[in-house]
């Protein structure tokens, strides 16, 4: 079935539409990249006479000389945690036309997409959300109600225009990579546009690498705007989303500095990617969430396969 426009528009139809990305293609090529975590160790207890003889505890029994069995909890292959950076730059722009998409709106869709992709697999996902704070922290769960919650949080996201709400992924980041499970998937929706120190920024993002999470991030980017300074040479009011910030000038009087600087804000955080192994996904909201998500999940079955 064709997507609509005004499911676009609405987002009321969110779930459908993420099914609709995703039905008849993914299923078969999602695997978990941590194969053997389907069960976690729970408890010891004492061996019965009958049970199963591959699950005791030979370094226990070779201490005490008693056969102690032990016992698992069952869990899904993969935990996921999706991160979404809710600071007023990612509402950007706020004006559009009705068939375009915000970069708020094109994360929240790819994440409605990524969540159908795992619930089909029954894995666990969870959210957060950020901003200078973090505003939501919902832990990985695979059940149907679950699943709705995270969906709701996604409408919210997208119906909600924050004004003048700053970013602080630095700290936020540090915390997310407390807080998640060990050994999870974790994919975050960012423009990345902090006033941080850019070296506290990669220490960041590595400490999510260090605590064995396998890291992907979406740059979510207006490429021709925010990147390649694409305005018309008349004066511009140019206003600061987050801190509302105004500056009166002509686009040609700063686009080859502007351009500079950004291209090599862009390149050193894929290099730092790229040295702490991870993902980095360029997603420029002018390209379509659809062929930017079926690429980059292409990429990923090749890699798991």
């Amino acid at each position: 079935m064709q997507i609509q426009q005004q499911d676009f528009i609405s987002f009321d139809q969110l779930d459908i539409l993420a099914k609709q990305v995703v039905e008849g293609f993914i299923i078969g090529l999602h695997k978990s990249p941590y194969h053997g975590f389907s069960v976690e160790f729970s408890e010891h207890r004492l061996h019965n006479v009958g049970d199963s003889i591959k699950d005791i505890d030979w370094k226990v029994f070779a201490r005490t000389e008693k056969l102690y069995t032990k016992r698992f909890e069952e869990e899904t292959n993969l935990r996921c945690q999706i991160i979404i950076d809710a600071s007023s730059s990612m509402y950007f722009p706020k004006e559009k036309p009705k068939n375009e998409l915000n970069k708020m709106e094109f994360s929240c869709v790819s994440a409605a997409a990524l969540m159908y992709i795992l619930k089909k697999q029954r894995d666990a996902v969870g959210l957060t959300i950020f901003d200078d704070e973090i505003q939501t922290q919902i832990q990985a769960k695979t059940n149907a109600l679950h699943h709705q919650i995270l969906m709701n949080e996604l409408y919210k996201l997208i119906h909600q225009i924050p004004e003048n709400k700053t970013t602080d992924a630095v700290k936020c980041l540090h915390q997310i990579a407390d807080a998640v499970h060990k050994r999870s998937l974790v994919f975050i929706f960012s423009d990345m546009l902090d006033n941080a120190d850019e070296s506290e920024l990669f220490l960041a993002l590595q400490h999510l690498k260090h605590n064995k999470h396998e890291v992907v991030l979406f740059h979510v980017i207006d490429k021709a705007k925010e990147l390649d300074f694409n305005f018309e040479n008349r004066p511009y009011k140019f206003i600061d989303m987050e801190s509302g910030e105004e500056l009166k000038l002509q686009p040609n009087q700063i686009k080859d500095f502007y351009k500079t600087k950004m291209q090599e804000r862009k390149q050193r955080l894929q290099l730092k990617c790229a040295q702490y192994k991870i993902d980095f996904v360029e997603a420029d909201i002018n390209e379509g969430f659809q062929p930017i998500l079926m690429t980059y999940l292409l990429k990923r079955s090749k890699m798991i396969v």
